[in-house]
């Protein structure tokens, strides 16, 4: 069985220096309906102002994910690690027993736009710990490109979870396939542009949730789309 979760059923936080649109109940956004899918507890999909962002706050018991779509956005946090991240990079921060960090747009002039992606981990009490590695374009163009996983396998950054992320970037006519195998389900989310899976039409900011075994596809339309795919225990 698949689901659809269009773009304009996500709630929305909106304030003069973010658009955020959530996929999962988030802040004051709330619905009993759409708490998560599985351990992922939270897709958002935000845009910054330039030179704004988030000031320093806490976090704690999550693996959070951050995907950069456009733009570039510094990160600071309290195990004393600074970074900024682009399209390309994919951050993994373990907030364990408590973390406290800020995310700021780096640019004076341009927004920025990313996914931030929370995922609840298989214990509590982990370490705070912090990774980011780099997945070039040719690494996605027309492939699934592992991104996280449990044990950060193929050089993927690693999470606390028995969850896989794939990433790709899908011109039109490109085409990925991906098996979901018995007692696991999956999750589409389509960052930018439009694809198909299994013939229906997703747009950017729709999401899929795929609770059935079975070989699924995702197929380019006309301009270059690109897609995560969440692998996770049913």
């Amino acid at each position: 069985m698949t689901t659809v979760r269009k773009s304009e059923q996500r709630g929305r936080t909106k304030l003069g220096w973010l658009d955020s649109r959530h996929s999962f109940s988030f802040g004051d956004y709330y619905d009993a309906k759409h708490m998560g899918f599985g351990p992922l507890r939270v897709i958002n999909d935000d845009r910054v102002a330039p030179g704004e962002g988030f000031p320093t706050h806490p976090h704690s018991d999550m693996e959070i994910v951050t995907y950069v779509l456009k733009g570039a956005l510094a990160h600071r946090d309290s195990l004393e690690t600074g970074s900024v991240i682009k399209p390309g990079d994919v951050q993994r921060m373990s907030a364990g027993t408590g973390i406290r960090h800020s995310e700021f747009n780096a640019s004076p002039s341009d927004p920025v736009h990313f996914l931030q992606i929370w995922i609840v981990p298989e214990q509590k009490g982990l370490a705070p710990s912090y990774e980011q590695k780099t997945f070039g374009d040719a690494e996605k163009r027309g492939k699934l490109r592992l991104v996280a996983s449990r044990a950060g396998r193929d050089g993927s950054v690693t999470i606390c979870r028995d969850l896989d992320l794939y990433a790709t970037l899908l011109g039109e006519g490109d085409a990925v396939r991906h098996d979901v195998k018995p007692g696991r389900a999956a999750w589409v989310q389509v960052a930018e542009g439009a694809v198909s899976l299994d013939g229906r039409r997703l747009d950017a900011g729709d999401g899929a949730a795929i609770e059935t075994a079975g070989a699924i596809e995702i197929k380019g339309a006309a301009e270059t789309a690109e897609v995560l795919l969440f692998d996770l225990a049913a």
